[in-house]
């Protein structure tokens, strides 16, 4: 019974995080660009209290033994980056990736960081930079008379100027993409950084070795789905639940022996 105890509370901490990872998935649902979470789990080890194939006579085995388990742990956190739904924005500087790959954005610290989010902006100076200023690799300044932005699906983009019959290409897009994208680090603010696990970047053209293409003026949504969601929510309160019942009767059966009377 005292085991009964520990195992149902390793239980309930391992659904409290179920729970919490699927908190944030909700409460993403409408972030940019965001990529869904899932808690992964593994039973703990297990107490032997016969092996199978232990001798029960002098002709016969126990087929399959007596392991009582202790419980469960959290394993990973797993970053999926599936496709997310497309909204048009009909904004120039809103773009999409259709594909694999992440944008390129430089951070206040001078390194590297990699984004899904698409909703560029132009800073005081016409550079294109993210919501929060950071401007994306390679840079790209946008002249002060330009009269309209194109973004191909190369990556190329071209303006046209004020007095001007004809486009001029000022920038062309870059990729990063990772053999294990699930390994990136998450900064928080739609940023990634890799990590020893998700192996260095490799950079190219949208729509070459394996890349992305872009699409200008449309966003890439978060990939949560809501319905998903609440699902795993219900699924994940009621086996807390079930948990602290466990261990409820686990104390009940407890209180039973300690009032045994001679």
């Amino acid at each position: 019974m005292i085991r009964s105890l520990y195992t149902a509370a390793t239980g309930m901490k391992a659904q409290q995080l179920s729970i919490d990872t699927t908190s944030n998935n909700i409460a993403n649902v409408n972030t940019t660009g965001y990529k869904k979470q899932r808690a992964e789990f593994a039973d703990l080890m297990y107490q032997v209290m016969e092996y199978a194939g232990t001798s029960t006579s002098a002709t016969t085995i126990s087929p399959t033994g007596i392991e009582v388990g202790l419980g469960v742990r959290p394993t990973a956190i797993q970053k999926l980056f599936g496709q997310g739904n497309f909204k048009e924005t009909g904004n120039q500087l809103d773009v999409a990736i259709t594909g694999d790959g992440f944008f390129q954005v430089q951070l206040p610290d001078g390194a590297t960081a990699y984004t899904r989010a698409g909703n560029f902006k132009l800073d005081e100076n016409g550079t294109v930079v993210t919501a929060d200023g950071y401007p994306l690799l390679p840079q790209v300044v946008v002249p002060a008379d330009a009269t309209q932005l194109t973004i191909g699906a190369d990556g190329t983009i071209s303006v046209m100027q004020a007095g001007q019959t004809q486009s001029n290409q000022i920038g062309q897009l870059e990729l990063a993409d990772f053999i294990n994208p699930a390994g990136l680090h998450a900064l928080g603010d739609n940023n990634y950084i890799n990590t020893t696990a998700s192996g260095d970047p490799i950079v190219g053209q949208p729509g070459l070795n394996g890349l992305g293409q872009t699409r200008q003026l449309f966003l890439e949504l978060s990939n949560v789905q809501l319905v998903e969601e609440m699902t795993d929510l219900i699924t994940g309160q009621r086996a807390y639940e079930a948990g602290s019942k466990a261990i409820t009767t686990s104390d009940e059966m407890l209180s039973t022996v300690n009032q045994l009377k001679r």
